[in-house]
C-alpha cells in the first residue's frame, strides 16, 4: 500500500497536468460535458488529502494545463501573422498560461488550508474557491475569462442555469457536482452512494425541467451574414484589397436579407485611406442601403492620427438617410492586438501588427434600431463579457432583442479557437434568451436562437453569404437584471459569504 501511494505521488503531477489538457478539449467537444466533471472530481481527489503548498502546486499545474492547451492558437496570431519568432511565441503562450494557471493554484492551496473534513462544508468551499479562482481570471488585468469552466456546460443539463446565474454561476455548480462524491467518499459507501445519487437527480431534474422562459418572441428577420474568408496575411496587402473590397461590395448589395451584417475589419482601410483607394466606395454602400428597406452593419477602422483609432462598426439603413450612421466603437480591446499594457510595448514593437493602440468606446452603447429591432453589435471577443453586455439590459424598454457578433478570428488560422468561440456566443444566447447572429471572416458564420441553439452556418474558411431567419426576442432574464446593476459583484459576495459562513460554521462546530 505503501508502494502504491508513493507511485501515485511520484505521478500525480504529470496526472494533474493530464487533466487539465484534458479538461481543456471539452470547451470544443462540449457532448462530453460528463469528462470536464471527471477532471475536476479526479482534481478534488488528489488536493483533498494534499497539505496546502502541494494543494497549490497541483492546482496550478492543472490550471496552466488547461489554459495552455486550450489557446495554444495564440501562438498562431504572434507567430506566423504577428512575425514574432517561434520561441519567444512559444514562451509567451506557457507564461500566459503558467499565469493564468495561478489563480486556480491559489484557490486549491486555501482550500486545503481550510478544509475541515466535513463533506457538505467542504463542497461548498470548493465550489466557492473555485468561482473565486475564474472570477479573478475573468476580470483582473483587463481579464481573460476564455475557457471559464462553465462553457464547457453549454450542451449539459446544468446549462438551465444559465439565464438564473450565467457562465460562472454554471462554472461553480459543475465543480460543486464534481467534488461532492469525492469528498463525501472519505466518509464511507453510504455517503458515496448518497452524494452519487445527488448529483444524479440535480443533473437529471436539469435536463428534464429545461430552460424557463423569460423573453417573448418580438418578430422575425431575414438576415444574411457575409463572410469574407481572407487569410489575415492578405487583409492589409495592396495587391489583395482591390479583389476583396470588389467581392465584399457585392455580397452587400446583393444580400437577399432585411439586415446584412460584414465581420470585423470588413473593409480594413481607414476613412482616408479608403478614399484614396475608391473615393466613392463608401458613398456606394451607403446610397444603396439609405434608399432601400434593408439595414447594413459592417465592420470597419476609423479615426485618425489626431483623434486616435477606434475598431467600430457602421450602421446604415433609411433611418440614416438624413445623418450620421449609426456607430458602434469595441469596448473591451485585445491586450497587445488593440491596446499596449503600460510597460509592454517592446513586446508589441516584435510584432507585426497595424493599428495596435486603438480608443475604446462607451460600455452602455445604444442598440441600431431598425427593421422594428433592437440590434446590440459586439466585436470579436467582447461576448466573453456578459457582465459588460448586461449593462445595455439597464432599461427594459431600450434593451437589445439581438446580439450582433462581428469578429475576425483569422489570427488563428484553422485551430480550435473557432468551435470554442462559437460555443461562447451560445452561451450569451442562453444568458440573455435573444438570438446572437455571428459574421465572421473565416468562421465560424451562424444564427443562434435564444436557447443557445446553432439554427443555421457556413462552413468555416469559405467565402460566401449565410441567408437565415431569426426571431428576436424581447424581455430581461434575471442574470441580465443581476448583472446590468451590479456586475459581476453579486456572485463575488455570494462566493466570499458561501467562505465566511462555511469557516464559521464549522468552527462553531
Amino acid at each position: 500500500m505503501n508502494a502504491v501511494s508513493r507511485l501515485i505521488g511520484r505521478l500525480e503531477l504529470p496526472l494533474a497536468a493530464a487533466l487539465g489538457a484534458l479538461h481543456a478539449q471539452v470547451f470544443v467537444h462540449t457532448g462530453a460535458w460528463l469528462v470536464q466533471l471527471l477532471c475536476v472530481a479526479l482534481l478534488a481527489w488528489r488536493v483533498q488529502e494534499a497539505a496546502p503548498r502541494r494543494a497549490a502546486l497541483l492546482g496550478w499545474v492543472f490550471g496552466s494545463a488547461w489554459v495552455g492547451t486550450g489557446t495554444w492558437w495564440l501562438f498562431v496570431s504572434m507567430h506566423r501573422y504577428g512575425g514574432l519568432p517561434a520561441p519567444l511565441a512559444v514562451i509567451a503562450v506557457v507564461l500566459l498560461a503558467l499565469a493564468m494557471g495561478l489563480y486556480l493554484g491559489v484557490a486549491m492551496g486555501l482550500f486545503a488550508r481550510w478544509r475541515r473534513g466535513r463533506t457538505v462544508p467542504d463542497a461548498l468551499l470548493w465550489a466557492a474557491l473555485w468561482l473565486l479562482a475564474e472570477l479573478g481570471r475573468g476580470v483582473l488585468f483587463t481579464g481573460f475569462p476564455w475557457l471559464a469552466s462553465g462553457y464547457a456546460q453549454v450542451d449539459a443539463p446544468l446549462a438551465v442555469l444559465a439565464p438564473w446565474v450565467g457562465v460562472y454561476g454554471i462554472g461553480a455548480a459543475a465543480a460543486l457536482l464534481a467534488a461532492l462524491p469525492v469528498l463525501a467518499a472519505r466518509a464511507g459507501p453510504r455517503a458515496l452512494a448518497l452524494a452519487l445519487a445527488g448529483v444524479a437527480v440535480v443533473l437529471g431534474l436539469s435536463a428534464a425541467s429545461g430552460p424557463a422562459a423569460f423573453t417573448l418572441g418580438h418578430g422575425t428577420l431575414r438576415v444574411s451574414l457575409v463572410q469574407t474568408n481572407v487569410a489575415q496575411d492578405e487583409k492589409f496587402a495592396v495587391e489583395h484589397l482591390p479583389g476583396a473590397l470588389a467581392w465584399l461590395r457585392q455580397a452587400l448589395m446583393q444580400a437577399r436579407g432585411d439586415l446584412v451584417v460584414a465581420p470585423e475589419t470588413a473593409i480594413p482601410l481607414l476613412p482616408s485611406q479608403l478614399k484614396d483607394f475608391d473615393p466613392r466606395y463608401w458613398d456606394s454602400l451607403r446610397d444603396h442601403f439609405e434608399h432601400s428597406p434593408k439595414s447594413a452593419l459592417i465592420g470597419v477602422p476609423l479615426g485618425d492620427f489626431e483623434n486616435g483609432y477606434t475598431n467600430s462598426v457602421l450602421g446604415v439603413s433609411s433611418h440614416t438617410a438624413s445623418g450620421a450612421p449609426y456607430r458602434y466603437d469595441k469596448v473591451h480591446l485585445v491586450p497587445f492586438g488593440e491596446f499596449i499594457p503600460a510597460g509592454l510595448r517592446w513586446f508589441t514593437n516584435l510584432m507585426q501588427i497595424p493599428l495596435g493602440d486603438f480608443d475604446r468606446g462607451p460600455l452602455n452603447a445604444p442598440s441600431f434600431n431598425t427593421l422594428g429591432q433592437r440590434l446590440a453589435p459586439n466585436i470579436c471577443y467582447e461576448d466573453l463579457f456578459g457582465e459588460e453586455l448586461a449593462q445595455r439590459f439597464q432599461e427594459p424598454t431600450l434593451a437589445p432583442t439581438v446580439f450582433v457578433n462581428l469578429s475576425n478570428i483569422g489570427w488563428f488560422g484553422p485551430t480550435v479557437a473557432l468551435p470554442q468561440h462559437l460555443n461562447i456566443s451560445r452561451m450569451r444566447a442562453l444568458e440573455f434568451q435573444i438570438p446572437m447572429l455571428r459574421s465572421t471572416n473565416t468562421g465560424i458564420t451562424a444564427v443562434i436562437d435564444e436557447q443557445g441553439r446553432v439554427t443555421a452556418q457556413l462552413p468555416a474558411f469559405t467565402r460566401g453569404t449565410l441567408d437565415a431567419t431569426v426571431q428576436a426576442r424581447e424581455g430581461v432574464t434575471p442574470f441580465a437584471w443581476w448583472a446590468a446593476h451590479g456586475g459581476l459583484w453579486p456572485l463575488l459576495l455570494a462566493a466570499l459569504g458561501t467562505i465566511v459562513l462555511v469557516l464559521a460554521r464549522v468552527r462553531r462546530a
